[in-house]
């Protein structure tokens, strides 16, 4: 948008919501990888844990496309050389996603879902082929970023010399893409090739977007929590009734790049942009604390996962007690020792602050 109003560098208390924003984000992506496995288990559990998984998937599926927002509303603004760009968040993408895509294709040895044959040259290849791949199923978000990252420079050129109306345009066209790509609504589609607004890239114009778009509507906070309420509603009882009629799984209505989900992360990413700031400085300081380390939380939280629920009789899932309470505080759990075992990486002399995330 031609002469926005970017988000200011220099005053940290515009990024008060987005930083409360992430350590949110952050907390759904654990509690959605605590309430999933849970989710696949339809036909081991009743019909009412079965529920509490499909509530909380609901709940948190917001969470990537929001933190694709957040990227979209504080790096579109910026022009920068895009050599400078890039090697600054490379740099802080990379080195930590190495470090902890390692740590997993470790843990995989040691838990033999990776078969150690003693030859040097398999286990390159195998490592290798983890790295391509990804040898967890968080990173994949790792790679879809740093994907993102290429395409930033070129974009945010396009959005700080488009008006209003352009970026409008770009929107609509995005989620017109997005609606024929729906498996119901494929049929229809014609074959225009429309690729090039498809994907994550329309998250980052949405973000930047509603970020900086000025509203006169003083209950945009109540609204936007009436769409997210309504959102969350669709998602879960949409997935319960496909759940009915395929007698298993469906992710229709969880799939990132779907109407509900754009509606729900739209209204989460409002509600905090126009909730008061903080007051407390204890608080304040506490969420400080936790943003520095949002990256490797995220990077490490699955390994946390993984050895919460390693022992069958001393373990903390979904399954130690009921899944309504069972799966946050479990992610609570995550949540804590994660950021405590980041920050414990940190503090390593020489190479902590760099691989730690």
């Amino acid at each position: 948008m031609k002469n926005p109003d970017h988000l200011p560098n220099d005053r940290p208390q515009n990024l008060d919501w987005i930083n409360n924003l992430r350590i949110i984000a952050l907390f759904a992506v654990i509690m959605l990888h605590c309430s999933s496995p849970l989710l696949a288990d339809y036909i081991k559990v009743p019909r009412a844990q079965w529920l509490a998984a499909d509530l909380y998937n609901a709940l948190t599926r917001f969470a990537v496309p929001v933190f694709v927002m957040i990227t979209g509303a504080l790096l579109l603004g910026r022009e920068e050389d895009v050599f400078v760009f890039l090697k600054k968040r490379l740099g802080r993408v990379v080195v930590p996603f190495l470090f902890w895509s390692l740590v997993y294709v470790a843990y995989a040895y040691y838990n033999e879902e990776i078969p150690y044959t003693g030859d040097t040259w398999i286990t390159v290849k195998q490592v290798l082929h983890q790295l391509k791949y990804g040898s967890s199923y968080h990173l994949w978000y790792v790679y879809m970023l740093i994907g993102l990252y290429l395409i930033i420079p070129v974009l945010g050129k396009f959005i700080r010399n488009a008006s209003e109306k352009e970026t409008l345009y770009f929107l609509v066209v995005w989620l017109v893409v997005m609606l024929f790509s729906q498996p119901y609504l494929m049929r229809y589609n014609p074959q225009v090739d429309a690729r090039y607004f498809g994907g994550y890239i329309g998250y980052l114009v949405l973000g930047y977007y509603l970020a900086n778009k000025q509203f006169s509507n003083m209950r945009v906070f109540g609204m936007m929590a009436v769409l997210a309420i309504a959102s969350v509603a669709v998602i879960t009882w949409g997935t319960a009734l496909l759940h009915q009629h395929y007698n298993g799984i469906s992710t229709l209505m969880y799939e990132p790049l779907s109407w509900p989900i754009v509606l729900a992360a739209s209204a989460i990413f409002m509600m905090m942009r126009f909730t008061k700031s903080l007051r407390s400085i204890a608080i304040i300081n506490i969420r400080n604390f936790i943003t520095k380390y949002n990256y490797g939380i995220y990077l490490g939280h699955a390994l946390v996962l993984t050895l919460l629920d390693y022992d069958e009789h001393y373990n903390l899932s979904y399954k130690s007690f009921n899944p309504f309470f069972s799966i946050p505080l479990t992610a609570l759990v995550c949540f804590v020792l994660t950021l405590l075992l980041v920050y414990l990486i940190n503090k390593l002399p020489f190479i902590g602050k760099y691989i730690s995330g």
